[in-house]
C-alpha cells in the first residue's frame, strides 16, 4: 500500500513538473515575441522591459501553484496552452497599440488588459480553492439556468447598442458582456438536465429516411432552446452568442443520447430561423451581404448593395492574402487598416499579416489541442455530469473559436465575438479563465488514482491465541 501511494504521489508530481516546464517555456515564447515587436517597431527594447515580463509572468506561476495545491493530478496540458495563448494576445494588443497609437492616436489597450488576465486569475484560483467536487454545480440547475436566462437577456433592456449590437451591461464606467459567462452558466445546467433526462430523450419515434425521428413530446427541449436563441438573434442581434448557445445544446444532446436524428433537426431549425432572421433583421442582414459582397465596398455608393457600410470584411482578406506563408514578421503589417475591430474578433487578421498561414495554423492547433484535452477529460471521467460537463466547455471553445475564424477568413458571416484568449476583452477573458478552471478541476477528478482498497485480514490473524 505504501509503495502504491508513492507512485500515486509520484505520478502527480511529474504531471505537475511537466506542467510548470510548459508555462515557461510559454513565457519563454511570448516574451520573445513582445521583443521582437519592439524592435521591429522602433528599433530598441520595449521601455519598462524587465518589469512588464515580471508581471506578466507571476499571473501563471500564481495558476501553477494554485494547481499544484488543489488540483495535484490535473491534466498537465491545459494550463499551459491556455497561458501562450493569453500571452500571445497581450503581445498582438500591444502591437496594436502601437499601430494604433500613430494612425488615430489611441489609447494603449494592452495595459488594461494585463489588469484583466490578473483578474482573471484570481477567479481561477477561486475555482481552485471552493469548487471542491465538481458534481456540486449539478445540485441548483434551476437556480442555474433562471441566472443565466437573466444575465443573456438583461443586455437586450439596456438602450442603445455597440457597433450595431446589444451585448454589453454598463454599470457607470463599468461594462461587461454577460453572453461570455453564460456560455458556462448554460452548460452546466444542460450538463445537469441531459444527465437526468437522457434515456427520455434518447427514446425513438417513427424511422424517416435512415433516421429515427425524437418523439413529439421529446421534441419540446430543443423547440424551447431554439427560440430562445432566435429571440437573442432578434432582440440583441448578437448571431455569434445565438449560434454558440443553440449549437452546444445541440452538440451536448447528440452526447448524451447518441441519435443523429436531433442533430438534424438542430442544424435545420437553426437554418431556417437563421435564414429568417437574417432576410428581416437590417444590422443581420448587413453582415451576410459584407459576407456575401466583401469587395463591392469599393464600388460607386451608388452601386453598392444595400446594406453594405464596412471595408473590414474585404481588408481582414487582404490582410490574410499580404501575410502569405510566414508572414511579414512581427511589427512589420499594417494592422490598424482594420480600424476599431483589430483588438477585438479581427485580431487573427494580424496572426495572419505578420505570422502568415504558420502562425494562424499554429494558433488554431492550440485551440484544437485545448479542446481536445477538455474531450478527454469527458472521456476519461467516470460520473455522466463530469462527462457532458467537460464535453460541453470543449464545445462552446471550438464553437467559438469556428465563428471568429470562419468569420473573418469569409467563411460565414462576421458575429462580432472576441476570439477566446486571443482578443482584448476583460468579460472574455474572465469567463475563458473561469473554464479552464472548470476543466481542470474535472480533469483532476478523472485522472486521481483509485482509493487504496482496505488491507485483507487472513483467518489465521483474526484467531484468538488463549494461554
Amino acid at each position: 500500500m505504501g509503495g502504491r501511494r508513492h507512485r500515486d504521489a509520484w505520478h502527480g508530481s511529474a504531471d505537475r513538473t511537466v506542467e510548470l516546464v510548459l508555462v515557461l517555456g510559454a513565457l519563454v515564447i511570448c516574451g520573445y515575441a513582445y521583443i521582437e515587436t519592439g524592435l521591429a517597431t522602433s528599433g530598441k527594447l520595449p521601455p519598462g522591459l524587465a518589469v512588464q515580463l515580471a508581471c506578466a509572468a507571476v499571473l501563471p506561476l500564481v495558476c501553477h501553484v494554485s494547481v499544484r495545491r488543489f488540483a495535484p493530478h490535473a491534466d498537465p496540458l491545459i494550463l499551459p496552452m491556455a497561458t501562450l495563448l493569453s500571452g500571445l494576445g497581450l503581445v498582438l494588443i500591444h502591437r496594436l497599440d502601437l499601430a494604433y497609437r500613430s494612425h488615430y492616436r489611441s489609447t494603449a489597450a494592452a495595459p488594461g488588459q494585463l489588469l484583466w488576465c490578473a483578474i482573471a486569475v484570481v477567479g481561477f484560483g477561486a475555482v481552485m480553492v471552493l469548487l471542491k467536487d465538481h458534481r456540486r454545480l449539478q445540485r441548483y440547475p434551476y437556480v442555474t439556468i433562471t441566472v443565466g436566462l437573466v444575465l443573456l437577456m438583461a443586455p437586450a433592456f439596456y438602450p442603445g447598442d455597440v457597433y450595431g449590437a446589444k451585448r454589453w451591461i454598463f454599470l457607470g464606467p463599468l461594462e461587461f458582456q454577460p453572453g461570455e459567462f453564460v456560455k458556462i452558466i448554460i452548460v452546466v445546467f444542460f450538463a445537469g438536465y441531459l444527465t437526468v433526462r437522457k434515456d427520455a430523450l434518447a427514446l425513438a419515434g417513427r424511422r424517416f429516411m435512415r433516421l429515427y425521428l425524437p418523439r413529439g413530446r421529446q421534441l419540446g427541449p430543443i423547440a424551447a432552446v431554439w427560440i430562445l436563441s432566435l429571440l437573442v438573434l432578434i432582440f440583441e442581434r448578437d448571431l455569434g452568442t445565438s449560434l454558440i448557445f443553440f449549437g452546444v445544446f445541440v452538440i451536448m444532446l447528440y452526447t448524451a443520447t447518441e441519435r443523429t436524428s436531433w442533430v438534424v433537426f438542430g442544424v435545420g431549425m437553426f437554418a431556417v430561423g437563421a435564414f429568417v432572421i437574417g432576410s428581416l433583421e437590417p444590422h443581420v442582414h448587413g453582415r451576410v451581404v459584407a459576407w456575401l459582397h466583401p469587395m463591392d465596398i469599393y464600388l460607386p455608393p451608388a452601386q453598392r448593395p444595400a446594406g453594405l457600410v464596412s471595408d473590414q470584411a474585404a481588408q481582414a482578406l487582404f490582410s490574410f492574402g499580404s501575410g502569405g506563408m510566414l508572414g511579414t514578421g512581427l511589427g512589420q503589417g499594417h494592422p490598424e487598416l482594420i480600424g476599431f475591430a483589430g483588438r477585438s474578433d479581427f485580431i487573427l487578421t494580424t496572426v495572419g499579416e505578420e505570422l502568415g498561414l504558420a502562425g494562424v495554423t499554429v494558433v488554431l492547433l492550440l485551440y484544437t489541442l485545448l479542446a481536445e484535452r477538455g474531450l478527454r477529460t469527458a472521456i476519461t471521467v467516470s460520473d455522466p455530469f463530469g462527462k457532458l460537463l467537460a464535453a460541453g466547455l470543449a464545445t462552446s471553445l471550438v464553437l467559438q473559436v469556428f465563428v471568429v475564424a470562419g468569420g473573418v477568413t469569409g467563411l460565414i458571416p462576421l458575429t462580432g465575438k472576441a476570439l477566446p484568449f486571443l482578443a482584448q476583452g476583460g468579460s472574455a477573458m474572465v469567463a475563458n479563465w473561469l473554464m479552464i478552471a472548470v476543466l481542470i478541476k474535472v480533469s483532476d477528478t478523472a485522472r486521481r488514482p483509485l482509493p487504496t482498497p482496505a488491507a485483507h485480514v487472513s483467518a489465521a490473524e483474526t484467531q484468538i491465541v488463549r494461554p
